[in-house]
């Protein structure tokens, strides 16, 4: 990780509960906290993996626990917010970061695979939200981070199941934001493009898919999970202290790019013979 512009112990004494933790951007952003003196509480339902990312964390320095558990049981998620509040006094931060995801034209999707998208991203969020509740209330700077998308912003093909899931988290998370407000509460949510050495990439853009998507993002580069762990950093920091209910677009201009009429070499041409 390169050099951060964030203080260094600007999160002491404060503890994150982050789901989907034991991989991929919650891994970097759980590396991230705890770099800057975070104490965290992985969740995941790989307890191997889990253990790995603690190993790592605790190996650089930082504070870190791993608690193996289902975000669409509503028993995992209390067990989990109970192990944060004995083991280091409560929860400050609650990610939810554990979602699914898989290529499948709808007219091929099952029930079941729609179901299980919509289990993780959006009831694993509500659950994971409602268990930390009490936890949050006792805190002086409680923030819920989600990890969204921006595929359900414009039509996304073969993603119709996180579509629907992800446009329900950010309804959830800004109705939240409205209820929980008055108890000390911001519920903020990160919606990053395409991130480069993810599983997530490796599976939306095989082939090679990833050089084009590139090409066509306006800074020309896929995002990497450096970029939404600094997002992160940002939003649960001071600095940050009146944003609630907004969501933070990270994806280089993606989802609001559009081909140009004629690429900028045509338009050179027709231009030089004017």
């Amino acid at each position: 990780m390169s050099a951060s512009i964030f203080n260094k112990e600007f999160l002491k004494s404060k503890t994150a509960l982050i789901t989907g933790g034991g991989s991929g951007i919650c891994k970097g952003i759980a590396e991230s906290f705890a770099t800057h003196g975070c104490q965290v509480v992985i969740m995941g339902r790989r307890a191997d993996v889990l253990a790995e990312t603690c190993k790592g964390i605790i190996a650089a320095g930082g504070k870190a626990i791993s608690v193996a558990g289902d975000v669409r049981l509503i028993e995992d998620c209390e067990r989990a917010v109970a192990t944060a509040t004995r083991e280091f006094g409560g929860v400050d931060i609650l990610l939810n970061g554990a979602a699914g995801n898989f290529l499948c034209p709808t007219e091929h999707l099952s029930s079941n695979g729609f179901k299980t998208v919509i289990d993780i991203d959006l009831l694993g969020t509500f659950n994971m939200s409602k268990a930390s509740f009490e936890a949050l209330k006792k805190s002086s700077d409680a923030v819920i981070l989600n990890i969204s998308a921006t595929l359900h912003y414009q039509g996304t093909i073969m993603q119709s199941h996180v579509m629907a899931a992800k446009a329900g988290v950010d309804a959830l998370a800004r109705n939240l934001a409205c209820e929980w407000g008055e108890y000390g509460i911001r519920v903020v949510t990160i919606a990053p493009g395409p991130i480069g050495d993810t599983e997530g990439m490796r599976r939306l853009a095989p082939l090679g898919a990833d050089k084009k998507m590139a090409s066509e993002i306006p800074l020309k580069r896929l995002g990497s999970i450096a970029d939404i762990s600094n997002a992160a950093l940002f939003l649960v920091s001071p600095a940050a202290s009146y944003i609630t209910g907004e969501i933070l677009v990270v994806d280089g201009g993606q989802w609001l790019s559009k081909p140009a009429f004629v690429p900028r070499e045509t338009w050179e041409k027709l231009n030089t013979k004017r």
